[in-house]
């Protein structure tokens, strides 16, 4: 039995190491295959000796019963074996390898169709092959490892930051495209928002624009102190700073809020911005994962950018941005700095980002299970890079698509037509000069994703307002628009 196992491990083992095999090993595998032929030559003789032996048939009855039974046995263990194989093989497949053959690719391409249009060096159909057949597991398996980590992180903010009069730290949540399950051309930024709450004593009154604004709209965050008398009297854990004795305010060299991350009693975004960044630098050392990876804080000047490497070079990026929460909605005033730029560091812009999460993480759970909204939404992007359709265009399109058209017609199979309704949306909106944002005033938003009172009764907003007002602007969208179909048609 022993025998017939070690035959079949060695006719039936993949090779796990290399398809390659050197002189001195495959003489080795001819010597020991012969050594066996023998040896199964040698035990049939036996066996035809035993077997004209009457009193050898009840023998050779048990002997077959248990051969088969070894047989099947390690045929299973065989298939375990191949199938185990299998996987490994398909999971240790060198990225690096792909990387390189992708960049010689690429450099050989460059030098063959330098004078070409950047859109020819594309391979449409190839990156169309990648987006249909590779799934979004590995986008969201990294998801989930940056935010633990992030989350973590942050952990450790908090206990250096225990014992000081500043800022609390919310557990974050992830925001962007790679959080939204898709990523355009690229590696992706893994953005991550960290909500701040005020510390004991304080609290935060918003400042925004007008509602003609939304959402675009930016404000400012005003820092005042509270009475906390009565929790003084009570538990004894702080001491009421607006209430306090002034020379006890001089004896306090402790950090306060209002004087280290305010100008002018508002929080201030690019000094709040650096105290982050100190504050991860030395919490990264209480992470484990500083002895497995290199951490390197970017410069930045409204929020904390991370280059997280690990032994292999293999670099993740991470972006922490700040925010405060209007009331209970998923509406924040964040760090992030706007397109126009902004012209005071105590001015946070208006981000819809939590809600556009929650809102495709609702559309995942409702539509089928191979949905191809995602993949169109890359698609369009992939298609769109370098033209004035900006991704926040592209999502609001096909936002707008999800809620207007039944959730079944997104197969898979349907992405040709799928992608079809995508541009006579585009195109209709084109001819109108009408693309509302899918927030304010859209009866069709799911009431599970939480918005402020105004968004919800505010008048349309168009955002292609700008076309109207400019002829030229609408001139070159047409011109793009027209190029995109010939991009889609020669992509199919």
């Amino acid at each position: 039995m022993v025998l017939l196992l070690a035959v079949l491990g060695i006719i039936l083992q993949p090779l796990m190491v290399s398809d390659q095999i050197d002189l001195a090993t495959h003489q080795r595998m001819q010597q020991r295959e012969e050594q066996l032929g023998q040896e199964m030559t040698r035990l049939q003789q036996e066996l035809e000796k035993v077997a004209q032996e009457p009193q050898s048939k009840p023998f050779l009855k048990g002997l077959f019963l248990t051969m088969w039974k070894v047989w099947v046995f390690g045929a299973l263990a065989v298939g375990f074996v191949l199938l185990f194989g299998l996987l490994w093989m398909v999971t240790q497949e060198d990225p690096d390898s792909d990387e390189s053959e992708n960049s010689s690719d690429s450099s050989s391409s460059n030098s063959d169709e330098e004078e070409e249009a950047p859109v020819n060096e594309w391979d449409l159909g190839r990156f169309l092959m990648q987006q249909m057949q590779l799934p979004v597991v590995h986008l969201a398996s990294t998801c989930k490892v940056v935010e633990a980590l992030v989350e973590n992180l942050v952990h450790a903010c908090h206990v250096i930051t225990l014992g000081t009069a500043l800022l609390h730290l919310e557990p974050c949540i992830g925001v962007g495209s790679a959080f939204e399950g898709w990523s355009p051309r690229g590696d992706p930024v893994y953005s991550l928002l960290v909500p701040l709450k005020p510390p004991t004593g304080h609290c935060f009154h918003m400042e925004l624009g007008t509602a003609g604004e939304l959402p675009a709209r930016c404000g400012c965050v005003r820092v005042e102190l509270e009475c906390v008398c009565s929790r003084q009297q009570l538990l004894g854990d702080v001491q009421c700073s607006l209430h306090r004795a002034e020379d006890e305010q001089d004896r306090d060299e402790g950090p306060c809020l209002l004087q280290n991350l305010c100008s002018h009693s508002y929080l201030d975004v690019e000094k709040t911005a650096r105290w982050l960044q100190l504050v991860v630098t030395n919490a990264w050392l209480l992470l484990p994962a500083s002895h497995r990876c290199h951490l390197t804080v970017l410069p930045s000047s409204r929020s904390c950018k991370l280059l997280l490497e690990n032994v292999s070079r293999r670099a993740l990026s991470i972006e922490i941005l700040l925010g405060v929460q209007e009331d209970d909605s998923g509406v924040f005033l964040t760090s992030q700095e706007a397109e126009a730029g902004l012209s005071s560091s105590t001015t946070w812009q208006e981000s819809c980002a939590v809600p556009e999460v929650l809102f495709f993480r609702l559309m995942a759970k409702q539509a089928p299970r191979d949905s191809c909204h995602l993949t169109c939404l890359k698609l369009f992007a992939h298609l769109l890079e370098g033209t004035g359709f900006s991704t926040d265009c592209l999502k609001t399109i096909l936002m707008h698509l999800l809620t207007v058209t039944p959730l079944s017609g997104w197969h898979r199979g349907d992405l040709l037509e799928c992608m079809d309704e995508f541009l006579q949306y585009l195109q209709g909106c084109l001819e109108e000069k009408q693309l509302h944002h899918f927030f304010l005033g859209n009866e069709r938003v799911p009431k599970e994703v939480l918005l402020p009172l105004d968004f919800r009764t505010a008048n349309p907003l168009n955002l292609f307002q700008h076309l109207q007002q400019e002829p030229e602007a609408y001139a070159q969208a047409l011109r793009e628009f027209r190029e995109l179909q010939d991009r889609v048609r020669r992509l199919f």
